[in-house]
């Protein structure tokens, strides 16, 4: 924004102060994100900038990285490209199963903190809710309490959460359940973590929709004869919408991003891409890792993007800014 002409000289220098401190605030918190990009396009393999890369050499840059993610644990990763080869990668590859893991757990963690989340909140925010402060302070606690405390509670909760998998419902669980019926290492009891620590975010940003909610519509809607599930659907969930997907987006960066819980639930067969990042980091460093930085890099900005566009939709709807 241009200074007025009539402003004086020392705030012209706290202006332009501003700016400059507002830039190397940025600098300092974009910068170790932006130099893993080109690093992960090196063509050695280290996690310094090469002679060639730093003079532009075309022959410093490669995809090699980004291979690896398709080709690290094939059986036959030097095989023709053809549909037996990607059925191996499918199968077999490392980060391709990461992935996998990733995505199958985020969904159904999100779906699952998506729905508490949101019903927690809206008890919360009627005002004749009893002991509100307090159960919204427990509620949140999951994003306040350390993630090794929480995650400490867990897995010693979930060695111990076991179910008689010869009853009708331990019958239902026990696919889902190990080999003793506990949820400790199985994508249930990582599932269920996950939505733990997503519910948070969820009702935080729910309630943050309903603050500027306008009560007087359900009111409407049951003068008018509509019951309480068609209120919901027809005109509450609409409106907080925004705030809804917001959460959920919320608490799928943050299963997609956990990697402490997954170390302490999580079995052999239930290797995430954070915890495969973990392993890599431990046991081989590879530049592959920056390659899937870079990746989760875009990914989450395509994320803040839709965040940010739900939250002017949000407003607008709300009236609290211009359409």
């Amino acid at each position: 924004m241009a200074l007025p002409t009539y402003a004086s000289p020392l705030e012209r220098v706290w202006h332009w102060t501003y700016i400059a401190l507002c830039v190397a605030i940025f600098v300092f918190l974009i910068a170790p994100i932006i130099v893993v990009i080109p690093l992960s396009f090196n063509a050695e393999p280290y996690f310094t900038f090469p002679e060639k890369m730093l003079s532009f050499d075309p022959d410093g840059y490669s995809m090699r990285w980004y291979d690896t993610l398709l080709t690290f644990g094939m059986s036959r990763a030097d095989a023709p490209r053809d549909a037996s080869w990607w059925a191996d990668a499918w199968h077999n590859a490392k980060w391709v199963n990461a992935a996998k893991n990733s995505l199958i757990v985020g969904f159904f963690s999100t779906i699952l903190a998506t729905v508490l989340g949101t019903l927690a909140a809206l008890g919360l925010s009627r005002p004749e809710m009893p002991f509100r402060r307090i159960i919204m302070a427990i509620l949140i606690s999951p994003m306040i309490v350390p993630i090794i405390i929480t995650a400490t509670g867990m897995f010693f909760f979930y060695s111990s959460a076991c179910v008689n998998t010869g009853s009708g419902l331990g019958r239902l669980l026990a696919p889902m359940l190990s080999n003793s019926g506990c949820l400790a290492n199985t994508y249930l009891g990582v599932i269920l973590a996950h939505a733990t620590l997503g519910i948070p975010f969820v009702i935080i940003t729910v309630t943050a929709t309903l603050i500027g909610f306008d009560q007087s519509l359900n009111r409407a809607a049951a003068s008018l004869g509509a019951n309480p599930r068609r209120t919901f659907f027809r005109i509450t969930m609409p409106l907080i919408l925004p705030g809804v997907i917001s959460g959920a987006l919320f608490a799928f960066v943050t299963s997609f991003d956990e990697v402490v819980a997954v170390l302490f639930i999580a079995g052999p067969d239930q290797q995430t891409i954070p915890r495969q990042m973990w392993n890599g980091i431990r046991e081989q460093i590879s530049p592959a890792i920056l390659a899937v930085a870079t990746l989760l890099v875009i990914f989450s900005i395509a994320l803040l993007a839709t965040v940010e566009v739900l939250r002017r939709r949000s407003e607008r709807l709300r009236g609290l800014s211009p359409a």
